[in-house]
């Protein structure tokens, strides 16, 4: 668990130094203001690589924690659940620490046998896996059962969600109301943000976008009555701010302990909608502290962006907010999973 934890705030934190480059005075938009309140779409964002789409061929390989079932064959014994320790090490018979971490149960078997050699003639060995510990998926949030599960076999996104037990839902007057947020829904994969849309998946039966999965992914499925805004980048205390009937630009930037010395207020970037299909506008909020353009409202799940540099390439600059948006997330999601406090709070930066 730690592993992945600090994988994911590692990549999280390597990110700030990639950067992009800079050109002057990116494009203005107004979310004030109509068309569709300003906002741009993207477009194309949801991209996923058909090979995901086709179960894993490669055969099962140990790691620490895992449970095998070993028997010598033809010695009477029977069979001898053995764990694989922190150390990657199997103990067997006459056998010291043999080291198996990394192999699939065919060569843990071919190498018992070769080390067996030494005290029996011919020796034959049966080597299964009995327990799966050391490859497991993260299935959180408003789920039945969300919790780490282990990844035994080929599992899909469907498959995991129906292993944490389907989506979490609460009876109110004779009706029931899903209470996951699928549209700001996530899968990410070795610290990368996967574009899976859930809203599709789940409740179009959108099969495209139903992938296998690897070890340590992490799913995490928001609910749909948190009422936050994020706010990221140069500004003091990167944080989600709780929203309280209405909650501006100024307020929201405000809660984060305000902007850095280094602040870029001419283009603060606001989007808005799925995590697959962003909107975005781009702010002067100088403008706004000079009393020289209104207040902008935020909408919950709303994310912030204040940078320190004149945008460029906004395309490569809303990809970076959200992979670090759900970077973040999901270290802090995880820290709570495994029973840890406090939270992960980072700046993005994009700049050079």
């Amino acid at each position: 668990m730690m592993r992945l934890l600090l994988q994911i705030f590692f990549v999280t934190a390597g990110l700030f130094a990639a950067g992009c480059a800079n050109v002057r005075h990116g494009p203005t938009f107004d979310p004030r203001q109509p068309p569709n309140g300003g906002f741009h779409d993207l477009g194309g964002t949801n991209v996923l690589n058909p090979v995901l789409l086709q179960p894993p061929t490669n055969e099962f390989r140990l790691g620490p924690g895992d449970h095998v079932e070993i028997e010598l064959l033809g010695s009477g014994q029977g069979s001898q659940s053995t764990l694989v320790g922190p150390d990657g090490k199997i103990y067997f018979d006459l056998l010291p620490g043999i080291s198996v971490w990394g192999l699939t149960p065919t060569q843990t078997r071919d190498l018992l046998e070769r080390e067996l050699a030494q005290f029996y003639k011919e020796p034959h060995v049966s080597v299964s896996v009995s327990e799966v510990r050391s490859a497991r998926v993260w299935v959180l949030g408003r789920l039945n059962t969300p919790g780490i599960y282990p990844l035994e076999g080929p599992m899909t996104i469907i498959d995991a969600v129906t292993r944490a037990g389907g989506l979490y839902t609460a009876q109110f007057t004779g009706t029931t109301e899903e209470l996951a947020d699928l549209q700001h829904s996530f899968l990410l994969r070795h610290g990368k943000f996967l574009p899976v849309d859930f809203k599709k998946l789940i409740h179009e039966g959108d099969m495209s976008q139903n992938i296998y999965l690897e070890p340590d992914d992490f799913i995490f499925l928001p609910s749909a009555l948190a009422s936050e805004v994020y706010v990221l980048g140069a500004v003091a205390s990167p944080r989600p701010v709780s929203f309280k009937d209405q909650v501006t630009l100024s307020s929201a930037i405000a809660n984060a302990h305000g902007t850095l010395p280094d602040a870029w207020l001419g283009e603060v970037v606001i989007i808005r909608g799925s995590l697959t299909d962003p909107h975005y506008a781009v702010v002067n909020y100088l403008d706004i502290l000079k009393g020289k353009a209104p207040e902008v409202p935020l909408q919950p799940r709303d994310i912030v962006y204040v940078p320190d540099h004149p945008l460029d390439m906004v395309r490569n600059t809303i990809k970076i907010i959200v992979d670090t948006f759900v970077r973040t997330v999901a270290a802090n999601e995880g820290i709570r999973a495994g029973g840890g406090t406090g939270n992960v709070g980072v700046g993005v930066n994009v700049g050079p």
